[in-house]
């Protein structure tokens, strides 16, 4: 591993340096960032990462450290290759986006300066572009902040967010709206999963009112569609990482599963919980948080997750009896705090181990009122899930997750970011 080269600089373009050392000319592929950091000095150092494949061993050069550790976590990512990672750097620096959503690089957990709202659902960034994939209509990369760590996440995505896409592409000219409908394909960067979505736009025009009525949110609007193509195993490589309904970690039967999400499944009563208890009652206890984390650190190695203390997934989810009709009640710590509601991609891996043979979910859910609406109970109310599956000779497919949510455009304009 090359960590570091420092010499003569020979040349220098917008993509590509030279630099000279000991008589060597190594060629070093850069980002637009890189580029605008390089002094014109005669001698300068650059942080690298060599890419080695069977064909060429490729160099590419950073101007700090931060730089190079998310120019590693992109290629990480599904879908994300070298060429993509150093292009979304070009545009996209880390620094910029917590400056933006924190107003501090020391991570500020009240968030008073920038966009944030001191929590982890309200500090999220979506980073859009037209997707050269073909039939794939467009990229989404998704950002998570850490509020108040001065870091942000790449690791996961939203599909609360992905809801959002289709409108802003609309309104900034990279998809034609038509009617009575506009659809798109969106390439998911972050899992390499694909999803189609549908809006409404009625003589061409995004509707925004409507009946459709998403739990936890206020108000109503117009229904958008995201159906889910392909999103099995798409952060930990299988629908079941561990190759198990159910595993035995810490004492508790667990069941991992990933179906867009990597979440862990448990059921409440195993806690000594009923599982209808508030966030507020879950987030003051704390040895039952301790318990969770303990859990969460060993089922990431076996969901080949790997150290997940300072990730964001997978996320923890207790489950239990139903209590008003739907199929399963759930409690969703993501990680360390409890949500209001669920995530679309969890509440997806939810009804996907309410459909697994043998999964913690058998003993305390509900067999739905049609075989593919799962019902998922939350805190604040309930998501319906349409699981396209079938089960041949014991094993489970995945073909289709279909959600609802709404979105609207709240308000356009420049964000402005403190200096460094």
């Amino acid at each position: 591993m090359i960590s570091h080269i420092q010499g003569k600089l020979v040349e220098k373009t917008p993509t590509e340096v030279v630099i000279e050392c000991h008589g060597v000319g190594y060629e070093i592929h850069i980002s637009l960032h890189t580029y605008s950091q390089i002094p014109d000095s005669e001698n300068v150092k650059l942080y690298t990462y060599l890419q080695v494949k069977e064909d060429s061993h490729s160099l590419f050069g950073f101007a700090d450290k931060k730089e190079r550790e998310l120019f590693k976590l992109l290629i990480s990512v599904s879908g994300i290759g070298a060429s993509t990672a150093r292009t979304m750097l070009s545009s996209l620096n880390p620094e910029q986006i917590i400056q933006a959503m924190e107003g501090t690089l020391l991570g500020d957990p009240r968030q008073i300066d920038g966009l944030g709202g001191a929590n982890s659902l309200t500090s999220k960034v979506a980073v859009i572009s037209p997707s050269k994939l073909p039939g794939v209509d467009l990229d989404y990369l998704f950002v998570q902040v850490v509020v108040g760590k001065g870091k942000v996440s790449l690791t996961q995505t939203c599909g609360n967010l992905l809801a959002g896409v289709l409108p802003f592409a609309i309104e900034t000219g990279m998809v034609k709206i038509n009617a009575p409908t506009t659809s798109a394909r969106i390439n998911i960067v972050n899992t390499g999963g694909l999803c189609e979505v549908v809006l409404q736009s009625p003589n061409h025009e995004i509707a925004t009112q409507g009946n459709a009525k998403v739990d936890g949110v206020v108000g109503t609007g117009s229904p958008i569609i995201c159906n889910y193509l392909d999103t099995v195993g798409s952060t930990c490589g299988a629908l079941l990482p561990t190759n198990q309904p159910v595993e035995l970690i810490e004492g508790i039967e667990v069941t991992c599963i990933d179906n867009g999400m990597p979440i862990v499944v448990m059921k409440a009563s195993d806690f000594g919980l009923q599982g209808n208890e508030s966030k507020e009652e879950l987030e003051s206890n704390s040895i039952l948080k301790q318990k969770v984390e303990a859990i969460r650190v060993k089922a990431g190695k076996l969901m080949n997750l790997g150290d997940v203390r300072d990730l964001t997934i997978p996320k923890m989810c207790l489950v239990s009896k139903p209590l008003d009709g739907g199929v399963i009640n759930t409690r969703m710590f993501i990680p360390h705090v409890v949500h209001e509601a669920i995530g679309v991609l969890a509440a997806v891996s939810v009804a996907s181990a309410c459909v697994l043979k043998g999964s913690v979910c058998e003993s305390v859910m509900q067999s739905p009122s049609e075989s593919n609406l799962f019902s998922i109970e939350h805190p604040s109310g309930e998501f319906t899930v349409n699981l396209d599956h079938q089960i041949q000779h014991g094993e489970l497919s995945i073909l289709k997750s279909g959600v609802i949510r709404t979105a609207r455009i709240l308000a356009k304009g420049d964000v402005y970011i403190p200096r460094a």
